[in-house]
Formats: structure tokens, sequence, C-alpha cells
């Protein structure tokens, strides 16, 4: 073979491995011609025509981490907080994400953080330490709604924590314990008026059946009366009508005529 021949061969095999690309499972490339918008790439082994077609980027496909924070941010009811979130996001369309922005990561990040500052000025104190999973839809679909343009969607958002100052913290403190107080006076109040509805109940059927009250005062004396060396002392009218009563069982024939 002459050296012409050995030349083209080189330039050949140069060529084709110039062409040749491999994409991951999770990469997406985006193929330009002669400046213009071709194709997406990938995953897996892909052919390009050199120099008239070029990778201009490869996209990352996977579900993404970004960490905002938010210091000393005024909510509505004027509440200095400071708010740490973390927000995982995807992109689902490579083409947009690669020609209608230059840097989508970058942007993410402070769209994100622009975001948490302005749903912390629309929400109460009260509604970001109760309400997490609203709070942490509501600012997600900010997010997407910015972001999907770029062809990047927030999945999901989740805010890790809400730092208020220590004087509020106090404040806050005293009147949980204030609450519970009150509950538990409301509960014990309740159980009050039952037990006097239930007792004023069984004074109106003592009151009907005088023998009833007796049969209660006997056993009444049978409990106190359970542990050894115990001396009750019962007064003369109790031990009459207790007598009585004791009478009136024996002359109640047992059986039958």
């Amino acid at each position: 073979m002459t050296e012409a021949g050995v030349a083209i061969l080189i330039v050949l095999a140069v060529v084709l491995v110039a062409s040749c690309r491999i994409a991951n499972e999770w990469q997406r490339g985006v193929v330009l011609r002669l400046g213009r918008f071709q194709r997406i790439a990938g995953p897996g082994f892909y052919v390009i025509i050199p120099l008239i077609e070029r990778v201009t980027v490869v996209i990352d496909m996977r579900i993404q981490t970004t960490t905002i924070a938010a210091e000393q941010a005024l909510t509505r009811d004027t509440i200095s907080v400071g708010v740490d979130a973390i927000v995982f996001w995807q992109v689902t369309d490579a083409r947009a994400s690669a020609i209608n922005i230059a840097n989508y990561r970058e942007a993410i990040e402070r769209v994100a953080q622009t975001s948490l500052r302005e749903m912390i000025g629309a929400s109460d104190l009260a509604a970001l330490l109760s309400d997490r999973q609203a709070t942490d839809d509501r600012l997600r679909r900010s997010i997407t709604q910015k972001t999907e343009g770029w062809g990047v969607t927030a999945t999901s958002v989740d805010i890790r924590d809400v730092s208020i100052p220590k004087e509020l913290q106090d404040a806050m403190s005293r009147q949980a314990q204030a609450e519970r107080e009150k509950n538990a006076r409301v509960t014990l109040a309740s159980a009050e008026t039952e037990i006097a509805r239930q007792v004023a109940e069984a004074a109106l059927i003592y009151d009907r059946t005088p023998t009833a009250l007796k049969l209660r005062q006997m056993n009444l004396l049978y409990e106190m009366n359970k542990d050894r060396g115990t001396t009750v002392l019962i007064p003369t009218d109790m031990a009459t009508s207790l007598g009585s009563v004791v009478a009136l069982g024996k002359s109640v024939p047992s059986g039958g005529p």
C-alpha cells in the first residue's frame, strides 16, 4: 500500500472515531447541524457528521437537588424568620434546557431562592410552622411555573427548618403551656359535671327505692370490713335500718309454695 493510501486510511479512522458518541442511560446529547438544532441523541451509541454536526451539551436527566436558604425574611405578619429548604428538580426537556437558557443549574438556584422569599412574605408564621405539606407544595408549584419554559420541573420541595427569634420562641412556649392548662381544666370540669349528673341520677333512684339505698350501705360496710383488724362504728339509726332490711330478706320465702 502506498503512503497516500495509508494516509487516507488514517484520516478515515480519525473521522470515524470523531463521529462516534456514547451517552449513558441518564444522558441526552443536544446535536446541532451547522449551528441549528438537529436532534436529541442518546442514550447509548449514536453517530454525528464530523465538521457539520456537533454535540453542544450533554444534559443529565436524573433528579437533582439544590439547597436554598432565606435568612431574616419577613412573614406576612411581620415576623423575621430563617428558612432552609431542599428543592428536587429534573430536566424534562433537554432541548429547552440547552437552547432557552445559558446555565439552567444556576438559574434554578436563583429562582428557588426568590420563590422561597416570596412564599415567606405571603404566609403567616402559624402556616409555616403547622402546615408544612401545603407550604412545600405551594413553593414547588411556584418554582415550576417559572422554570417550565427551560424544560425543568421541580418534582418536590422539603422545608427542613424554620427558625424564629428566641424571644418569640419563649412567648410561644408560654402560650402553648397556657393552652394545655386550659384544656386540662376544661376536661376536669367536664368530668366533674358528668360525675355530678350520675350522682344526681343515683340520688333519685335511692329516693324512690329506700331499700336500694340500705343495700348500698350494707355493701359499703362489707367493703370497709374486708381487711382484718378493721373496726367500723355504725350509728344506731343506721344499724336499725340495716336490721330491718335483713329481717325483710329473711321473711321472703326462698322457694315455691
